[in-house]
């Protein structure tokens, strides 16, 4: 068992935070800049010569780097100044809306991406509201998500830095707090006033950043000043600074790590600059791993006994291997090779053989893990999301939900001699969550219902099938698009009766789901059967009582 002091110094240096964006922010960008920062790569990949150019660490499968979109979950471990950086790239695609919000249950902050040039975009908002689900104030909690603000592309044609910030405010009902800011935009973009240090830092106009930036930073008092900027740019500055002093907010850690305010910070991740004046505020300014809500109450990261929760199941990231990764998030305690935990939801005794450290695609054994870091462990089939694991006194961490899908289809197999590959495939891809499958309840029809967010999922899907295990699929879609779990069970919708205009099938765990051709259709079945409790997310799976 670890000692107290060697707990809450390893925890104290841990960071674990999520990053969240419209498509096209330049989150990939963003999270290859922070690595390079970091020392974990040397050389960015999304920023060579097309010609030549280096797949994104954190885009792994082939699919992500042939459509130059995330739309998987990966974790990034990596070292800063003294820091131990867990980075949680999440998909930037919204239909995978909801392996972003397991991602974020994960983390301890969260970094909000903006494009200078357009402000809040619907993605963005969407997974504002995502992180608020996180924020939402109860009595004895202390699991919030704080959340930074990285607003980028300022080297490019961008709207007001003074709108943005209000943006910020009125639309997000968030507190925005400027680190630093812009001299100049686009064309006319010179630097950046670093309000901490009181420096100006200034900016070298470069194609691309693949090493990093060479900063020059200078007083914002030196006389010098005004002969290496631009006079008009710099008086602007000066006016806008002095209303942001005036009238903006004031700095208090409470409200940021409680979610009400953001520290904003300006730059340009392609071009590296303002990258590293963000990482080295972000990690003074983070929350560290803290508290925990459980069914034993809140159980606080520096606790001796272990705990974690798995929040996310990938097949195949090795495909030479066929292997299968429980990405696991340690709340409490430290971990160590071999030990034995009980898996909350079975009860079972099981022994953590082999851990390893996750960087993207690539991954390395691990001895020891702490609190706040994310390990992969082999997984033998026995781990489902939201599954607790925990030494010493019996516990189970909140549940992960599952939302309400939109989207429906039969899966076939057209090919009888490939049943085995097409059961295990679908098996494994539904035990990770890349996409919810139901089945009808009549037991003639044997081919799973796909249940998806958005299209996209079906077509990743069924890319997985051909290229991981060799099956071909054909889709039957459905015509509902309203989705809804039956709170109290097959005995509560056996009382109602025969229901019409809608189709009922049952999930993994085999409870009733009603599927609607449209909300009206859900309306008039409420009025009807006003005792019928329905719910737009899946019953979270509780821990079995001894």
């Amino acid at each position: 068992m670890s000692t107290v002091s060697e707990l809450t110094e390893a925890i104290a240096k841990r960071r674990t935070f999520a990053i969240i964006s419209h498509p096209d922010a330049g989150k990939t960008t963003l999270t290859e800049k922070l690595l390079l920062y970091g020392g974990a790569i040397h050389l960015a990949g999304a920023v060579k010569a097309r010609a030549d150019q280096r797949r994104a660490t954190s885009d792994w499968m082939e699919l992500e780097k042939q459509r130059g979109i995330s739309i998987t979950s990966t974790v990034l471990q990596f070292n800063y100044n003294g820091y131990c950086i867990n980075l949680l790239d999440t998909p930037g695609h919204k239909d995978f809306s909801e392996d972003t919000y397991r991602t974020l249950v994960a983390a301890d902050n969260a970094v909000m991406l903006i494009d200078a040039g357009k402000g809040l975009e619907t993605q963005t908002r969407k997974l504002y509201e995502v992180c608020r689900l996180r924020n939402t104030p109860k009595e004895g909690k202390e699991d919030y998500l704080p959340i930074f603000t990285f607003i980028n592309k300022m080297d490019r044609p961008t709207r007001p830095p003074l709108e943005l910030l209000d943006e910020i405010e009125r639309e997000l009902g968030i507190i925005p707090y400027a680190m630093n800011y812009p001299i100049g935009t686009g064309e006319q973009f010179v630097g950046l006033y670093d309000r901490h240090s009181h420096t100006i830092h200034l900016f070298e106009r470069r194609s691309r950043g693949a090493k990093q930036a060479e900063v020059k930073g200078i007083s914002a008092d030196d006389p010098q000043l005004l002969e290496m900027v631009d006079r008009n740019c710099y008086a602007q500055f000066q006016e806008e600074w002095e209303l942001i002093v005036q009238l903006g907010a004031r700095w208090d850690t409470s409200l940021l790590h409680t979610g009400k305010l953001t520290p904003v910070f300006f730059g340009s991740a392609m071009t590296n600059f303002g990258v590293e004046l963000f990482l080295k505020s972000f990690l003074e300014c983070a929350r560290p791993p803290s508290g925990r809500e459980s069914t034993a109450g809140v159980i606080p990261p520096d606790s001796p006994d272990f705990s974690a929760f798995v929040f996310k199941l990938q097949a195949n990231m090795d495909p030479k291997h066929r292997d299968r990764i429980a990405f696991v998030r340690i709340c409490s305690g430290k971990f160590t090779k071999d030990m034995t935990v009980t898996h909350g939801r079975t009860g079972k005794t099981i022994r953590l053989a082999y851990a390893q450290k996750l960087f993207g695609q690539d991954r390395e054994a691990i001895e020891t893990a702490y609190a706040g870091d994310v390990i992969g462990l082999n997984n033998p089939g026995i781990f489902a999301i939201g599954d607790t694991l925990y030494t010493g006194k019996k516990l189970q961490y909140r549940g992960i939900p599952s939302f309400s899908p939109e989207i429906f289809a039969y899966l076939h197999n057209p090919n009888p001699s490939k049943f085995k590959q097409f059961r295990k495939g679908v098996s494994e891809l539904e035990e990770e969550g890349a996409i919810q499958i139901m089945y009808s309840t009549d037991e003639s029809k044997r081919e799973p219902i796909l249940a998806a967010v958005g299209q996209l999922q079906f077509e990743v899907v069924q890319y997985r099938l051909l290229s991981e295990y060799g099956v071909e699929t054909a889709l039957d879609y459905l015509p509902y698009t309203v989705a809804r779990w039956v709170v109290e069970g097959w005995e509560a919708l056996d009382k109602v009766g025969r229901l019409f205009n809608l189709m009922v099938v049952k999930d993994r765990w085999g409870r009733p789901v009603l599927l609607f051709k449209n909300l009206w259709s859900l309306e008039q079945v409420q009025t009807d059967h006003p005792k019928l409790q329905l719910s737009a997310i899946a019953p979270f799976l509780e821990m079995e009582q001894k």
